[in-house]
């Protein structure tokens, strides 16, 4: 076997690595370019620059620019999954874990504003790229079901609405928290208040913690509650009672 032969896999394996790096470098480059700019205005040069890449890399991964934008799109939604694979959500109780879910949610969206920005920039072009993807259903039938993993759990223990749709919850979640980060400057100038405050972004996510939990959560009927609050009288009055025997035995 000749020199150049035995290097060759080690060869193949490097350029293999330069190649998969160069992507993700123009990647994250689009992200960027495109989150500051819009898909409309983003420029492949741009994005060529700030990968210190070339503008024919990016046609030769990615094929074009609209091709390129979906596997943006993508890529958030992915690393927004994989951030979300990362919490220890507290199925035990489910009531928390719907809390702690909220709270993800919420700090994911203030944290990285270019995933707001970037379905902005998509809502104004009707969703054309998203439809493309093959590989968003996938993505979401993920985050779909992690909020269905806390609704069973709560069924389970019957503290949750049988009838409550994991779907719904979703998007219950997801638009109370980007509705307010996507608009957080208009709405800011129309209600003449800093939305953007400590305090207000306090204020906001336990809102959405308390409107989602009031929407899932199981509510006794009357007749059941004043049925419980007797049983619970009445197992007051019997323990007092067995108390004062004692007492008078003694």
């Amino acid at each position: 076997m000749s020199p150049t032969a035995a290097r060759k896999p080690g060869a193949t394996g490097i350029r293999a690595k330069q190649a998969q790096d160069t992507r993700a470098k123009i990647l994250k480059a689009a992200i960027k370019v495109f989150a500051k700019q819009g898909y409309a205005s983003g420029r492949i040069e741009s994005i060529s620059k700030a990968a210190r890449s070339h503008d024919r890399m990016i046609y030769y991964y990615f094929g074009s620019k609209e091709q390129l934008f979906v596997e943006v799109l993508e890529t958030i939604y992915t690393q927004f999954n994989e951030a979300e694979s990362q919490l220890h959500l507290d199925l035990d109780d489910p009531v928390h874990g719907l809390e702690q879910m909220v709270e993800f949610v919420w700090q994911y969206y203030l944290d990285h504003p270019e995933f707001v920005t970037l379905l902005s920039s998509e809502n104004l072009h009707q969703g054309k790229h998203a439809k493309k993807s093959l590989k968003l259903k996938e993505i979401s039938g993920y985050a779909i079901s992690v909020v269905q993993q806390l609704l069973d759990a709560g069924k389970a223990q019957q503290v949750f609405r049988a009838d409550v749709a994991a779907r719904d919850v979703y998007l219950m979640i997801a638009s109370l928290g980007y509705f307010y980060n996507a608009n957080q400057y208009t709405l800011g100038a129309f209600l003449g208040e800093p939305l953007m405050d400590k305090a207000a972004l306090a204020h906001w996510r336990e809102v959405i913690k308390d409107t989602v939990l009031r929407a899932v959560r199981l509510e006794l009927p009357a007749s059941a509650a004043t049925s419980a609050a007797t049983s619970a009288s009445a197992a007051t009055t019997t323990s007092a009672t067995v108390n004062e025997r004692e007492r008078g035995a003694a």
